[in-house]
């Protein structure tokens, strides 16, 4: 770590108390220095250039989010601001009242969409959509229901479902692609985003579906109207019907892809406790698959998956 980098923001006095870590990065939280502020530690060069990309870029369109002070490229360092512990989730665990949380979230996810997206970023299209839902409901969720891998005449045809499912709802607009209460922060300045280093170009109303739908939480149904209508009422331009054709059809893409993904930290990462999230996303797909959006996919899973087998393996 660079003396030299801290010192020249400031920050060379001041205490270090390391955050616990995840497999990306690494923050030390600095205090006694000009401003609170966290040390974040990158895996990589690229890690980096895309955090910062979209840090300045949410500086410049108006969405709260943590401010980069200094970078130190040589080291994979940057440093910015601290905007403390006390996410939207722990607001929430604590018994804040949800409405007035949900809605700023709301108001900072529609600003964040107004905006062009930066340059650069990877695109989140029916092909990526595809890519992932396979990593994780064919890789994982099949072989530990079926026991044997899927095969590739099945592969296949959930790639094609996939995308003709989500061909008609193509973006370009950007997708923050975790936008949920752990990565929110309610500040002065409105609902601040973080851990926006993987945002992408695509169809920006799959982040409202990461919100209303959530995967960890439930949702009440009078809430998540609300939010739906205060988003609408934020953008003007984004009409009713094809709001929810396209997020239905992207609904049914995550909440697939992520009921298996909790199978996969169970069975590769030891993580079982992930499981108790299964229930909810299955029954949020098979709201989804509702929607004639969604016919692609749910054609597939009628022919493939029988529904007393659309739960956690057993």
């Amino acid at each position: 770590m660079s003396a030299r980098f801290l010192d020249v923001h400031g920050f060379g006095a001041a205490r270090h108390e390391a955050l616990p870590a995840d497999a990306s990065k690494r923050y030390t939280r600095l205090t006694g220095g000009p401003r609170r502020a966290l040390l974040m530690q990158t895996p990589d060069d690229e890690y980096l250039a895309a955090f910062l990309r979209v840090a300045r870029h949410l500086e410049a369109i108006g969405v709260p989010a943590p401010a980069v002070i200094g970078v130190e490229e040589a080291e994979n360092l940057a440093l910015v601001e601290d905007l403390g512990t006390a996410s939207m989730a722990e607001a929430l665990d604590a018994g804040a009242d949800p409405l007035p949380l949900y809605l700023d979230a709301a108001r900072s996810m529609a600003r964040l969409h107004a905006a062009p997206p930066p340059e650069g970023l990877p695109a989140w299209d029916a092909e990526a959509q595809s890519r992932t839902a396979a990593a994780t409901f064919l890789d994982w969720w099949w072989p530990a229901v079926f026991g044997a891998p899927p095969s590739d005449a099945v592969r296949a045809e959930l790639d094609g479902a996939i995308r003709d499912m989500l061909a008609p709802f193509a973006g370009q607009g950007i997708v923050h692609r975790d936008f949920f209460p752990a990565n929110l922060i309610p500040t002065p300045r409105g609902m601040a985003v973080i851990d926006f280093q993987d945002a992408a170009v695509g169809q920006s109303l799959y982040d409202l579906v990461s919100l209303v739908e959530d995967a960890r939480r439930d949702v009440a149904p009078a809430l998540r109207e609300a939010v739906v209508r205060e988003y609408l009422a934020a953008r003007g331009t984004v009409e009713r019907a094809a709001l929810d054709a396209a997020m239905a059809a992207h609904g049914a893409q995550r909440h697939l892809r992520v009921a298996a993904l909790w199978v996969r930290l169970d069975r590769r990462d030891g993580k079982p406790h992930y499981l108790a999230h299964g229930p909810r996303c299955w029954a949020l797909l098979a709201r989804a698959l509702e929607h004639p959006a969604t016919a692609p996919l749910r054609e597939f899973l009628d022919r493939h998956v029988p529904q007393n087998l659309r739960a956690n393996p057993k």
